[in-house]
């Protein structure tokens, strides 16, 4: 299931990156395009606009030239009229048209050209005006039959022609490739629609027979739970037998070895009672100094005899203190917890007290800091946990500084955690875990003990449902974290339930 669930994943995590490519396809695209078309239509209004005023200009050299014709046919002067307005606006047009050449080099030759056009067809509407009003009517028409108006006029025309034909070129050109480029936008669009529906399709096809999938393990999973609980009673009661007989194996065991122990150390103690014997008789006996039968026997009895009694009880005294250790650890797996309401400062400062002397001894502080909160647990085998751990801190505390041993406590992610921190010799981090192993221990072994402490801790504390692990740097210091539950007595109904 976690195979299917994790490919069905992939598979979606990739569709879905190819419908945000190609939605990325389609957002590019548009992009380009509404930029072309901005840079089109800019393009296109201004040769709209040159078009415009190109044909502007020859509007308004018509305009002059009829108002001409007009005065100098009826000597009226309201046909001057158009001829003024015309001639006055012939020089903002021509600067219109100069401003949209901008940069075409053929463009802005051709103004200049009607510029130039412009100011010769001024000039002579100018001049027959000029004849007319002096009464030399003759002379003007004579200056209009030389035909030179109507060749500026066809120059200017011509010159028109010419600024704008290479506009509307442009202008059919740049209006095909913007149909082309809506063209091939409509196509992405399209297309990259069609694929999105596609991989819309395949997502939707995916997450049915996820579904699916779903629904037939939330079908096995619910015929295992119809199950469970009896395979788990069952199962428990298994454990709790073996358990059982683990703890008469090592009662039993405990218990036969400690018979034939005590016959050795009881004989022990004959063999060295009788050994003294021997040796006040041997010290009453005159020495003889060739006698070397008599002076080995001097030396066994005064050396190598009294060694060997002491290899024997202090091997004895070892297996003894073994023996309740394991005694001990059989009897706490079969106690039962008694849960109550625990004040945890005062059960520490209870514990702390027992340990005032064996600290004043090493020269050491015990600090109880901060607030520490109530829970429910079993209030003797916590006494033992932190009696145990005091002790050891104690224990292993550097000659080289004053000792100092803060217990803490705090609430972290709705369980107990508390701290007990020292600044003694430290432990590796080889020997982190190894330390809460049975019968061992880690470093200098200088100081008495068996490697039970923090064996029984790590037993104690999870039967209180809890975890201990420990931090250390060597020459610093070790931290002993302990995390508890609020309340024993909810979590135990809990795991019974779970059972």
């Amino acid at each position: 299931m976690h195979t299917f669930s994790t490919t069905v994943t992939r598979r979606a995590l990739l569709m879905l990156i190819a419908a945000a490519l190609a939605l990325l396809g389609i957002v590019a695209t548009s992009g380009w395009l509404a930029d072309s078309t901005r840079q089109f239509s800019g393009s296109v209004s201004r040769m709209t606009s040159l078009r415009v005023a190109a044909g502007t200009l020859l509007s308004q050299l018509q305009d002059a030239e009829i108002g001409q014709r007009g005065y100098l046919l009826t000597e009226d002067r309201q046909y001057l009229k158009p001829y003024e307005t015309a001639t006055t606006a012939v020089d903002t047009t021509i600067a219109r048209l100069h401003d949209l050449a901008g940069g075409n080099t053929d463009a802005l030759r051709i103004v200049d050209r009607l510029a130039v056009l412009a100011a010769d067809k001024r000039e002579e509407l100018a001049q027959t005006i000029a004849l007319m009003e002096a009464g030399r009517r003759d002379e003007a028409l004579a200056v209009v039959r030389t035909g030179r108006g109507m060749m500026l006029m066809d120059d200017a025309r011509r010159s028109l022609a010419d600024l704008i034909t290479p506009a509307d070129a442009q202008l059919d050109t740049q209006l095909s490739t913007l149909i082309g480029q809506a063209r091939a936008s409509g196509w992405v669009a399209n297309l990259g629609g069609l694929f999105i529906v596609l991989v819309v399709g395949g997502a939707v096809w995916i997450a049915f027979r996820y579904a699916q999938d779903l629904m037939r393990a939330q079908s096995a999973i619910q015929a295992l739970n119809d199950t469970l609980e009896q395979r788990v009673s069952e199962r428990t009661k298994e454990l709790q037998r073996a358990n059982d007989e683990i703890q008469r194996f090592a009662y039993i065991v405990s218990h036969d070895l400690r018979a034939p122990l005590v016959n050795v150390m009881g004989f022990t103690g004959e063999f060295e009672a009788g050994l003294a014997s021997v040796r006040a008789h041997l010290d009453r006996q005159p020495a003889d100094g060739d006698d070397a039968v008599a002076s080995e026997a001097r030396r066994a009895v005064a050396e190598d005899m009294p060694e060997a009694i002491g290899f024997i009880r202090a091997s004895t005294s070892k297996m003894d203190r073994l023996i309740n250790a394991i005694l001990a650890l059989s009897r706490q797996g079969g106690r039962t917890l008694n849960p109550e309401p625990v004040a945890m400062r005062a059960l520490l400062e209870s514990v702390v007290a027992s340990f005032r002397h064996q600290a004043g001894e090493q020269h050491c502080t015990i600090d109880i800091e901060g607030h520490l909160p109530v829970l429910v647990s079993d209030r003797l085998a916590l006494e033992q946990v932190f009696g145990n751990l005091l002790d050891n801190a104690i224990k292993y505390l550097d000659p080289a500084r004053t000792g100092r041993i803060a217990i803490r406590g705090r609430v972290e992610d709705g369980r107990l955690v508390f701290d007990v921190v020292d600044n003694g010799r430290g432990i590796p981090p080889q020997d982190h875990e190894r330390i809460f192993e049975l019968f061992r221990r880690s470093g200098v072994q200088d100081r008495p003990g068996e490697g039970i402490g923090l064996a029984y801790v790590r037993t104690l504390i999870r039967r209180l449902q809890g975890e201990v692990a420990v931090e250390s740097v060597p020459g610093q210091g070790s931290v002993f974290r302990i995390s508890l539950p609020r309340s024993l007595t909810q979590l135990s109904e809990k795991h019974v339930h779970d059972a």
